[in-house]
């Protein structure tokens, strides 16, 4: 047990690693040709309540943790939120860090920085139309996933060193214990031994790791005011970019040759199949990074979209708003309660899916197909 812990502990510390990086190489910077045209483009905001801008603002990242706007007693328009870290980096400042607490609504001007909002995002730019800036910034996807990260480190050495004292061994388990077995036998017994036989314990301290890394993501995104982390392409690609990896280093010949010269096949059928084959190995991964995408962002985008009726019927007629209001809050609760089971099922799917294709990968491994056959 101690030993799996440790494996899966560094497979976790590892995939989180990769994925913190991948915020920076995902992050934009700004040439002076974009501060230009942002300038130009930007035109004063509409009065009255923008759908769009609430629903691109809940999905994508931003550098604050943003729960709600009201109205003070000065009449003045203030928000509830937890400000982040910002790291840039310019070609002319070189390193500056501050909080960004600094950027009112995405207007005021900070150190020669200014923060401005877009249709799909927000970015830093330089007030300096000559300054390329590169943002680091500490994002609420990248601080979510960091406790993400520290939550599942904390509960899987909690429960190895509860196994190592010889709690829920001789007895029934408890507590964390007894939630967190049946998960991990099933994901055992179900996924990895079916598809990868004998070789079911090597790769199930990874297959864990992303099974539980993106359901607690998913779980902590349906909560108000967090980030929808699951639902950040870049996320997904990272993640996807490790299990591609992972099948690549599982391969053997056997696996390249039926891809290279299929068995069986006419020659002339090879000239097509040969390439389709060869694509499938760049596609497979690319399956898990959008099917995971997509399903994240689109049941938050519905939600939003819901809500957001209550709002828009109430411009058109404050009792227009009033008749909208049950009906959405119902379909929103209806919807909410689905994305709970969304979340379980992704990263159910997207588990076994790796696991078909590391499989997929030990093709002609007889001690493999034998030990599957034996289970």
């Amino acid at each position: 047990m101690e030993l799996k812990s440790i494996k899966s502990l560094l497979a976790l510390v590892f995939s989180g690693f990769l994925l913190v990086a991948a915020q920076g190489a995902f992050a934009q910077h700004e040439t002076p040709e974009q501060v230009g045209n942002d300038s130009a483009q930007h035109a004063p905001k509409k009065e009255g309540f923008d759908a769009k801008e609430v629903i691109f603002g809940h999905i994508m990242d931003a550098h604050e943790f943003h729960f709600v706007d009201y109205k003070g007693s000065d009449g003045k328009e203030h928000a509830v939120t937890i400000p982040l870290p910002v790291i840039l980096y310019s070609s002319k400042k070189g390193l500056t860090v501050f909080s960004s607490s600094h950027f009112e609504h995405g207007h005021a001007e900070y150190q020669g920085y200014k923060l401005v909002k877009e249709t799909i995002g927000e970015k830093i730019v330089s007030t300096d139309a000559a300054e390329t800036v590169y943002d680091f910034s500490l994002t609420r996807n990248v601080v979510q996933m960091m406790l993400a990260l520290a939550f599942l480190v904390w509960l899987l050495i909690s429960i190895a060193n509860a196994y190592a004292k010889g709690l829920g061994v001789t007895t029934a388990p408890k507590g964390k214990q007894n939630l967190m077995e049946p998960i991990i036998t099933f994901v055992r017994d179900e996924v990895a031994i079916p598809n990868l036989g004998h070789k079911a314990m090597k790769y199930l301290p990874y297959l864990l790791t992303v099974f539980f890394f993106i359901l607690i993501n998913n779980i902590i995104g349906l909560i108000p005011g967090t980030a929808n982390v699951t639902g950040n392409i870049a996320f997904t690609a990272v993640l996807g970019l490790i299990s591609f990896v992972v099948i690549l280093a599982s391969s053997n010949k056997h696996y390249w040759l039926h891809i290279f010269n299929p068995p069986g096949v006419p020659l002339g059928v090879k000239f097509i199949l040969v390439p389709v084959e060869f694509l499938s190995v760049f596609i497979k991964p690319f399956a898990l990074i959008i099917r995971l995408f997509a399903n994240m962002v689109a049941g938050h985008i519905i939600i939003i979209c819901l809500i957001s009726l209550i709002f828009i019927f109430a411009q058109l007629n404050q009792y227009a708003g009033w008749g909208a209001s049950p009906l959405a809050i119902g379909f929103t609760i209806f919807i909410y309660f689905i994305e709970v089971l969304v979340a379980f099922l992704q990263a159910f799917i997207f588990t076994v899916l790796t696991a078909v294709f590391i499989g997929q990968a030990l093709e002609g491994d007889h001690s493999h197909e034998e030990g599957a056959a034996h289970h």
